[in-house]
């Protein structure tokens, strides 16, 4: 049975989907057989395994949740799972978007995407989940469906300041939601540590979280290399 993992912060430009992209293909190169979802409707994960044009893919991740709130059957898994480099993963579009506008009147609408991946559960080591950069509709189903989230923060103030909101969101949905979510850890990404302000920054992040969450000891430098 997979473990399912959302990559989440409601600040946009963290490094979610470079986490994701690069935790999927660590853990593939363990052995582990991983899947991806990119639950956000900018599609940059769907990109980053190589398609140029996902708004023209015939089967996505916001066909899937349509069909979900609509109650019909989803597709045959073949027909929406692609595969890039031995890393599975279900793509997205902007339709995602109007998916999002549309959970908000559906009834029971927080567990939509957990009930697309529980059929998937036993196919996988690992479901790793790519969320938008929001606290909306699409980041709710995401937390709501994951077991464990890993929560990236570039040490920079607005990270920072929305670093506190999203814990307390994590919090109620555990509450009122997903009794088994966990916070799996805080991964600092793009750490520039020639300047002070990234090193007060993580002086911060240490001393106002460390009683509260995980904060991974490994740290993703900023490098103009990749």
């Amino acid at each position: 049975m997979a473990e399912i993992i959302a990559i989440a912060n409601q600040k946009g430009g963290v490094g979610k989907t470079t986490t994701t992209l690069n935790l999927a293909y660590s853990l593939h190169q363990l052995g582990k057989k991983v899947l991806t979802v990119d639950f956000d409707s900018q599609a940059n994960l769907t990109c980053c395994y190589g398609i140029e044009s996902p708004n023209f893919i015939e089967t996505n991740i916001a066909h899937l949740m349509m069909a979900k709130m609509e109650e019909q059957e989803l597709p045959d898994k073949t027909t929406y799972i692609k595969s890039a480099g031995g890393v599975d993963f279900i793509p997205s579009s902007i339709s995602l978007s109007v998916v999002d506008a549309t959970l908000r009147l559906e009834m029971g609408s927080e567990l939509m995407l957990s009930s697309i991946l529980e059929e998937l559960r036993g196919d996988y080591d690992y479901i790793i989940i790519d969320t938008c950069p929001s606290l909306g509709s699409l980041t709710i189903n995401a937390l709501a469906a994951a077991d464990k989230v890993i929560i990236t923060v570039n040490p920079q103030l607005l990270a920072m300041m929305g670093l506190q909101d999203f814990m307390k969101t994590v919090k109620k949905i555990k509450k009122r939601i997903n009794t088994r979510l966990e916070v799996a850890g805080i991964l600092l990404t793009m750490c520039d540590s020639r300047t002070n302000l990234c090193k007060v920054l993580k002086d911060q992040v240490y001393d106002e979280y460390n009683q509260v969450a995980p904060i991974f000891n490994t740290t993703v430098p900023a490098t103009v290399k990749v």
